[in-house]
C-alpha cells in the first residue's frame, strides 16, 4: 500500500501542519447560473430520438401472424426472437432492424420494408 507524504510523515512522528480551507468548493455564487447554462446545452443539443417502426408495419405483423394463426410466442420462435420483440414491433415501439424484418418478412410471406408493405410476397421465381 502506497502511503501519501502527509501519512508518512505521522507515522514516523514528524510534525504536519494542516489548514482548513475556509471556503473551498463552496462557490456559490456562481452555482445557480451554471446549471442554467448547463441545461441550455443539453436542450440545444438533444438528439432527435430513432425512428420507430410505422404503424402500418405493426399492423402488417399482426395481421399476416393472425392469418397463419401463430401467437406472439409462436412468431418468436420461428425467427428466434423474445416475445417481447414481436410484441413492440406490433405496438409500433421497436426500433426497426432489417435482420429482424427479414426473417419476419420470410416466416409470415409479407412485404415489411419499402413500399407496398402488408403485401403478400411472390413464390420462387420461375424460369
Amino acid at each position: 500500500m502506497r502511503l501519501t507524504s502527509t501519512l508518512y510523515a505521522r507515522r514516523v512522528g514528524a510534525v504536519v501542519a494542516t489548514d482548513k480551507k475556509v471556503a473551498g468548493g463552496n462557490n456559490k455564487a456562481h452555482a445557480s447560473t451554471d446549471h442554467q447554462k448547463i441545461a441550455k446545452l443539453d436542450r440545444e443539443n438533444e438528439v432527435a430520438p430513432p425512428p420507430k417502426v410505422a404503424p402500418s408495419v405493426g399492423k402488417a405483423i399482426q395481421t399476416a401472424r393472425m392469418e397463419k394463426e401463430l401467437s406472439q410466442k409462436d412468431l418468436a420462435q420461428k425467427v428466434n426472437e423474445k416475445p417481447s420483440v414481436i410484441q413492440d414491433y406490433e405496438s409500433s415501439r421497436a426500433i426497426p432492424n432489417p435482420q429482424i424484418l427479414g426473417k419476419l418478412e420470410r416466416v409470415l410471406g409479407v412485404k415489411l420494408r419499402g413500399s407496398n408493405i402488408g403485401e403478400k410476397l411472390g413464390g420462387p421465381k420461375k424460369s
